[in-house]
């Protein structure tokens, strides 16, 4: 049983809530869970919840029916999202939300040189936890056993040049106080799973901790072991599958896809998975990680090495760089289609404070991202995947009103749709572009888009009469309503706008077009979900930014590295080839065409703006040469920014 203590809980009430369950014959241990204080009560003690729950600083009372309490999601609903801490200077690395984690390095430390490299080739793909033994449990006592506490200083030393936390083994309680200090989450080892003295001595150091699976676990032994974790003291625990035994020889282990979901129904802890340790072989290991990404995994720890035929430890399953770098990319590809978005953290070198270039006052906060809407809009789910769940937020109730806060400093970015799928650009938005000269593109994000029917707890199928939405969503559910033809369609400004107007005004007999996440948001009901004639829908958001001189500054989030695509508006001269000129411009740079566009210019009848995505080629020289050329051949060029595509 778990008593949460409400916020204005004093300490006289603790006194008396202690006394309560220990005469009632319960075992105590208090701790907090997540913002919550509460009172873990165990043992054969009795109590009536009904008459607990009304003692003086008692918020409520969990009674679940799982031996794992603290770990289960009877007592915590929503999603655990474990912060794992580099330094002061950096942001730490969040596991679980709507961000994919990966977490990648080489089996074993081997050497400086080696954990160095591996650190730098990882990072530059992508990863943004830098994984290593220092301490190798392994079955011959002849096998590398690893380099101890040096290679544990080598890796720190790699994790802090990278700006990456590490994550390495712990094998031992006595290690565990050693290595405290040089290590940025705990790893516990398949073998040491229900090792229970480690579990506890681990868990009352409150450091993040990666617990995986035995390779004969059941489920419920392996939450019950990160039961151990939580009940020692830490907070922070993310569970890892990593293969089970079973009769198969082809594969090192059996990946439990099946456990992905499973675990994720019974606890709000974070999971991860370890294709490498789960199926032992090279080509294996990226089918295998793309698998778990599509049953809802959060992240990834992937076993990469510079040159995997001198590994001292696990070579055969390493990745090349090469590898891992391409699996990376798909994973990047595939993460809008689950609803995720892959987690990029600023290098070291590029760490800055993000303030849309305007410098903060001594003490201020974080300035917010603007987006357009209610609480639960599409465009609210876009600004976490690109800034985090716990981004400050700042809703306008316009898209120039986005543009209005970048420009005058009282939002640092905007996040802005562009394009969908299905009903092709949004096009009063690509012309702000050109009403605010001082507002650059610096990134892009692709979010699947899954429209529900939503409407009051009361209302049914039959007693609809009207629906709300935007019109691009009545547009993009078109074959559903047909089956309604009765229905009276109202136009809202945004479809978390459509939501929130029937919440506010308690109808029955109107419902919304929107994402699921705007019923949550307003206390809805999805009544139908996947309404859309196309489940292949995707709108296009760019994040914007101020113009600082004549470059924009851009999230840390978003990570760092050079840009590979840019966004250009430009008009061209009423003769011959004029078009054809500044297309065979960007052909002979060797730069990709991937959106060519016209739209009218307004107060100018039968002349067109052309608006155009091209990508930045490796040479950053070819780029700029091509834009020099197209502004010598173009009547009104736009530069509206260079950014990293989202695949």
């Amino acid at each position: 049983m778990i008593v949460v203590l409400s916020k204005s809980a004093s300490s006289h009430d603790k006194e008396m809530l202690r006394i309560y369950l220990r005469d009632r014959g319960f075992t105590l241990r208090e701790q907090f869970l997540g913002e919550d204080a509460i009172i873990g009560a165990s043992g054969k003690g009795v109590a009536d919840i009904r008459e607990l729950g009304l003692l003086p600083g008692v918020e409520r009372v969990a009674a679940t029916s799982k031996a794992y309490e603290l770990v289960s999601r009877e007592t915590k609903a929503e999603d655990t999202i474990v912060t794992v801490a580099a330094g002061p200077a950096l942001p730490g690395v969040k596991v679980g939300g709507s961000r994919i984690t990966v977490i990648a390095g080489p089996c074993a430390v081997e050497s400086k040189a080696q954990i160095m490299e591996t650190a730098a080739l990882v990072r530059e793909s992508g990863a943004v936890m830098l994984r290593g033994g220092a301490y190798k449990p392994r079955t011959s006592p002849y096998a590398f056993q690893g380099l101890g506490m040096r290679g544990l200083e080598f890796m720190k030393e790699a994790g802090e040049a990278q700006g990456m936390p590490i994550v390495t083994e712990v094998v031992s309680p006595e290690l565990a106080v050693q290595m405290k200090d040089l290590t940025d989450m705990f790893q516990i080892g398949a073998r040491n799973m229900q090792n229970f003295e480690l579990l506890k001595k681990v868990g009352s150091l409150g450091k993040p901790v990666l617990l995986k699976r035995g390779p004969s676990a059941t489920i419920e032994e392996w939450l019950l072991s990160a039961e151990y974790l939580l009940a020692a003291g830490t907070a922070d625990v993310v569970l890892c599958e990593r293969g089970i035994r079973t009769f198969e020889t082809y594969t090192r282990n059996t990946l439990d896809i099946s456990a992905i979901p499973v675990v994720k129904g019974l606890s709000h802890l974070p999971v991860i998975v370890d294709p490498s340790h789960a199926v032992g072989i090279r080509a294996k290991v990226s089918p295998a990680a793309l698998a778990a990404i599509a049953a809802g995994a959060d992240g990834l720890t992937v076993e990469v090495h510079p040159r995997p035929d001198e590994a001292l430890s696990d070579g055969p399953q390493s990745l090349y760089p090469e590898q891992f770098e391409r699996l990376m990319r798909d994973i990047e590809a595939l993460a809008p289609v689950v609803g995720k978005e892959l987690l990029r953290t600023p290098h070291p070198a590029a760490v800055r404070t993000f303030h849309g270039g305007f410098p903060p006052p001594d003490g201020a906060r974080e300035l917010p991202v603007a987006f357009c809407g209610e609480n639960g809009a599409f465009a609210e789910q876009a600004l976490m995947r690109a800034f985090g769940e716990e981004a400050p937020r700042l809703q306008v109730q316009s898209f120039p009103g986005i543009f209005d806060a970048v420009l005058e400093g009282t939002a640092a970015a905007g996040v802005v749709p562009v394009e969908n799928s299905q009903t092709g650009s949004i096009h009063e938005n690509y012309d702000l572009f050109l009403r605010y000269g001082d507002i650059a593109i610096v990134g892009e994000i692709k979010l699947r888009i899954v429209h529900c029917l939503i409407a009051d707890e009361r209302a049914s199928l039959d007693s609809i009469a009207v629906v709300r939405s935007h019109p691009q969503g009545f547009a993009q559910c078109k074959e559903f309503l047909d089956q309604h033809p009765h229905w009276a369609l109202e136009p809202a400004a945004t479809t978390a706008g459509a939501v929130a107007s029937i919440a506010r005004e308690g109808a029955v007999s109107v419902a919304a077009i929107a994402g699921e996440a705007a019923a949550r948001a307003h206390g809805l009901r999805v009544i139908k979900a996947g309404i859309e004639t196309n489940p292949l829908n995707y709108t296009r958001f760019v994040i914007i930014s101020r113009r600082v001189g004549d470059k924009a500054a851009v999230p840390p989030s978003l990570g760092s590295g050079p840009p590979s695509k840019a966004s250009l508006v430009f008009s061209v001269p009423d003769e011959p080839g004029a078009l054809f000129g500044c297309l065979k411009v960007l052909s002979d740079r060797g730069i990709n065409l991937s959106k060519l566009e016209s739209r009218p210019i307004q107060g100018k009848p039968w002349e067109y703006l052309f608006y155009a995505d091209v990508s930045v080629p490796d040479t950053a020289g070819d780029f700029e040469r091509a834009i020099g050329e197209l502004r010598a051949k173009t009547r009104d060029f736009h530069h509206l920014g260079a950014y990293r595509a989202s695949l």
